[in-house]
């Protein structure tokens, strides 16, 4: 061997030593990264997913593949996300119904807190409880004095059974110690068709739908359902302040990997995924749209779904809701 080829030897182990620290240091991601969302294009979760998607790209240096599995209350495309490689490639990012589902239906393919690790809960969305104009009524307090001596009479409007619409109001009903009856619709759009014509009564409305309504006059809003007013609507009290304390009800959106992925990885992600949601511009789109970002770290919202978890099982037990 000439000292040419010995030089050249050391020069190609010295770096494939450097390849080998770099891909250590950096190795994840090394391939695009799947986003699963478990509904339609356009949706809520799908809003959610691609507000960040672009941002996550560049911080991670690989495309963001969104993929929409909508169907059966999102329980298609979670299970999917439960049963994919855990091994950092695949994030759900999901609406809350990843516990709700847990409390509405007999049979969930999927166990939201032992199939999944929890990166981070994205952003909160809150909602309103609204009357039709019509009804004397201008407080929660009124509202729950007017349904008290009306048991069974007055009505309230949902996106349809087991939906967050309807668990909102069940809780207020629980809390209150109410008997309003249930009016499921086959969605938001025309749940809120009806409540504006004064077909139905009552409505827990996200801010997004309901504030255009509240605006115009055709709705009277009573109350936010999360604990602190909305920067959307400042000068709506809270449910909890205006009668019924400790109420809060919140749509959530958060992102979980499957349970077995590396620690680093989670950790990783909860990184890339609270620098994104720190972006001024990501932070102002979001509030514009009524939402709060979050960004905890994966203990705490992991704590956050075993207590969503318990809560709504109460409120469907309470109610008497089990679907199939």
């Amino acid at each position: 061997m000439t000292p040419n080829d010995t030089f050249r030897l050391a020069l190609a182990a010295l770096a494939a030593v450097a390849t080998s620290a770099a891909l250590a240091q950096g190795g994840y991601p090394a391939k695009p990264v799947r986003i699963v969302v478990p509904s339609s294009a356009g949706g809520g979760t799908d809003i959610v997913a691609r507000i960040l998607a672009p941002r996550l790209t560049e911080r991670l240096g690989q495309p963001i593949v969104i993929e929409n599995r909508p169907g059966a209350g999102t329980m298609i495309g979670i299970e999917l996300a439960a049963k994919s490689p855990a091994d950092g490639y695949t994030v759900l990012v999901t609406p809350s119904t990843l516990a709700l589902n847990s409390a509405v239906y007999r049979k969930v393919p999927y166990d939201p807190v032992r199939d999944f690790a929890p990166i981070t809960c994205i952003i909160g969305s809150t909602s309103i409880i609204v009357v039709h104009p019509s009804l004397p009524i201008r407080t929660i307090k009124e509202l729950m004095a007017f349904a008290r001596a009306r048991p069974g009479q007055l009505n309230y409007a949902s996106a349809g059974t087991g939906t967050y619409p309807h668990m909102t109001m069940e809780l207020f009903n629980s809390m209150a110690g109410l008997k309003m009856v249930h009016i499921p619709y086959k969605g938001t759009g025309p749940a809120m068709i009806d409540m504006v014509a004064g077909q139905v009564s009552v409505l827990a409305a996200t801010i997004l739908t309901g504030m255009p309504q509240i605006r115009a006059g055709r709705l009277r809003p009573l109350g936010i359902t999360s604990l602190k007013r909305s920067a959307a609507a400042p000068e709506i009290p809270t449910v909890s302040e205006a009668g019924l304390p400790g109420f809060e009800s919140l749509q959530w959106y958060g992102a979980v990997v499957p349970v077995q992925t590396p620690k680093d990885i989670v950790a990783r992600l909860h990184s890339e995924f609270t620098r994104v949601l720190a972006m001024p511009e990501v932070k102002e789109r979001f509030i514009a749209d009524g939402a709060d970002p979050v960004g905890d770290s994966p203990e705490h919202f992991g704590e956050y779904i075993r207590n969503e978890l318990v809560k709504w099982a109460k409120v469907a037990k309470a109610a008497g809701i089990k679907q199939e």
